[in-house]
């Protein structure tokens, strides 16, 4: 059962089917920030080899879960964090609510995907990447961007969307490594001379894309999960990834200490260091941390390349973490409408 509320960018699925009565079945909350379509096809494969565990997922925007949290702490309604931005997790607020873990698979992830207290690991990660629709650029007579600078350029004025950082993940990623790449000075400088080409800027990071695909507008500043399913689906998308500060995310999960049903919880985070879970990420993820995972045909034809560390930009998630609420402050002071 599947129910949507797409105006609050939330999904809550419960896949407790009808079809399948288990007795005695223990039940989940899960919280995350991935995308709606990714969640159904993981959470289907989830039901298949974990039978007897009702798994309900609330999904909120990478903005939007944190205060959830928060608010929630005193009282903490969900068992699991799952496809969270690392920069968020690693919040001493956020953490102290977590409970160390080794989940089932994790001795495989390199140092960097997990934390040193086990109280997260990345799986998956998102980065940032330019949805570029080639019939509007054909039409408008436009050159291909490659890289944020190009961006600047006064021919693109009014034809670039951008993600809000306050309530995006992917939108805040992306300022984040402009501003680690060029000093605070220059980026804010930089972000406030790319803000007058911008058009909009949407709640989600997803977005974007979307709209450049329907030819709303050519460009959509996005991520490359979001431009490698349009190109799938046929769209007349070019996944651009900007040759300067290609920022990136990592998708964390955790234990919550409050849980009541730790033990399904843990056979939960398990699976989603599993084969099948694995198998899953690479129709949908451009980065993937667990070794040996296969690239997809998609993400090949786009162009990305296999060893992803030659393209991202070498972010500092825990200066990413610490300077997020300073960053929001002044993005909402100078740059916001």
């Amino acid at each position: 059962m599947i129910n949507t509320t797409p105006r609050k960018l939330s999904l809550f699925v419960g896949l407790s089917l009808a079809a399948i009565s288990v007795a005695n079945a223990g039940s989940i909350t899960v919280y995350t920030a991935l995308e709606e379509a990714e969640i159904k096809s993981y959470v289907e494969q989830a039901k298949k080899d974990l039978p007897d565990i009702e798994i309900n997922v609330l999904r909120l925007s990478t903005g939007d879960l944190g205060p959830r949290i928060l608010a929630e702490s005193q009282n903490p309604q969900n068992d699991v964090v799952w496809g969270w931005a690392v920069t968020s997790m690693i919040n001493p607020k956020i953490s102290t609510l977590l409970e160390p873990y080794k989940a089932k698979g994790v001795d495989k992830l390199p140092e960097q995907f997990k934390s040193p207290d086990e109280k997260w690991f990345a799986a998956t990660g998102y980065m940032a990447a330019l949805c570029v629709n080639t019939k509007s650029l054909e039409q408008l007579n436009l050159p291909l961007p490659t890289s944020w600078q190009d961006l600047t350029n006064p021919i693109y004025k009014g034809e670039v969307v951008m993600p809000n950082p306050v309530s995006s993940g992917t939108g805040y990623l992306q300022i984040s490594a402009l501003l680690q790449s060029k000093g605070d000075k220059e980026g804010w400088e930089f972000l406030s001379s790319l803000d007058k080409n911008i058009a909009q800027y949407t709640k989600s990071g997803s977005r974007p894309c979307k709209a450049a695909r329907m030819g709303e507008y050519a460009i959509g500043a996005s991520l490359a999960f979001s431009a490698l399913q349009s190109i799938d689906e046929g769209y007349p998308i070019k996944m651009v990834v900007p040759k300067d500060a290609a920022g990136y995310e990592l998708e964390a999960s955790g234990l919550m200490a409050s849980s009541k049903n730790k033990e399904d919880a843990k056979r939960f985070l398990d699976w989603t260091l599993s084969k099948h879970a694995t198998e899953l990420y690479t129709e949908y993820k451009s980065i993937v941390t667990i070794p040996g995972a296969p690239q997809s045909t998609v993400a090949k034809s786009a162009g990305l390349p296999e060893d992803m560390s030659t393209i991202l930009f070498p972010v500092d998630f825990a200066k990413s973490a610490k300077d997020r609420d300073a960053i929001l402050v002044e993005w909402q002071k100078t740059i916001a409408r």
